[in-house]
């Protein structure tokens, strides 16, 4: 195969799948990791696509696949990601958590730390939390009910954030930015999340490393508005001195 055409389908594979790791691509096509990083390179210099570490992201606008495709993603990475939230949460902090794969991965550890208030508009996280046993005050914000991801959203559901005032607000997101800020591909999930960032003192981001240098169509919040980002190991240093610069803690 010519390296053009090889570039071609490489750059069709990143924009289906959002992103793709140097290994996959070296298998995919045959080549050693070295050809693989000097396509993406070229490709990333052209503005085509955008290069990460271990490999490449899309540079379109993310769409979100459905709550049960997203629970399924990088699941080990989540569940170590709501491990380490458990740290930066005390007994007795109330907290604004919205709905997400990666904030109902959160919901074992959340479970053992005792006398938490929480409110959400996730209906499968208040559920979890009561599973596993939570003593927590679980207010579950009303409002259209969307069933695909389980969740509330609407104007009665905004309305009722603005009944609480909260120690933390714990979001998953589509895509985070250094530069941007935090993103949601979805309007109705981006307002809920922009109202409990209004009313809480901290915010949270949980965010696996699939998520950030991406962009999705909808604002949640500046980048100086988060206070501490809980990722993964597979984060890049330029996105983590990104960061650092802004004043944002980072943990992995």
């Amino acid at each position: 195969m010519k390296p053009r055409d090889r570039r071609l389908q490489i750059e069709s594979i990143i924009q289906e799948q959002g992103s793709a790791s140097v290994e996959q691509l070296a298998e995919r096509f045959t080549v050693s990791t070295e050809t693989i990083r000097r396509d993406l390179s070229r490709l990333a210099q052209a503005g085509r696509i955008m290069k990460v570490h271990g490999g490449a992201r899309s540079t379109r606008l993310l769409a979100e696949p459905s709550m049960p495709v997203r629970a399924a993603l990088a699941n080990a990475e989540k569940t170590r990601i709501g491990q380490r939230l458990a740290h930066a949460i005390e007994p007795g902090d109330t907290l604004f958590v919205d709905t997400g794969s990666t904030t109902l991965a959160a919901a074992p550890a959340l479970a053992a730390i005792p006398g938490l208030t929480i409110i959400t508009n996730s209906w499968q996280l208040a559920d979890a939390l009561s599973q596993q046993g939570s003593d927590a005050a679980i207010y579950l914000l009303g409002g259209r009910y969307v069933a695909g991801n389980a969740q509330t959203v609407g104007p009665a559901a905004l309305g009722q954030v603005g009944d609480f005032q909260a120690d933390h607000c714990v979001l998953t997101v589509a895509a985070l930015s250094p530069e941007i800020g935090a993103m949601d591909a979805s309007h109705d999930e981006a307002q809920i999340a922009r109202a409990m960032v209004a009313n809480a003192r901290n915010l949270i981001i949980l965010a696996d490393s699939t998520k950030l240098g991406r962009r999705a169509a909808f604002t949640v919040c500046r980048t100086d508005e988060i206070g501490l980002v809980i990722t993964d190991d597979r984060v890049g240093g330029a996105e983590r001195a990104g960061f650092g610069s802004r004043g944002v803690k980072v943990w992995v």
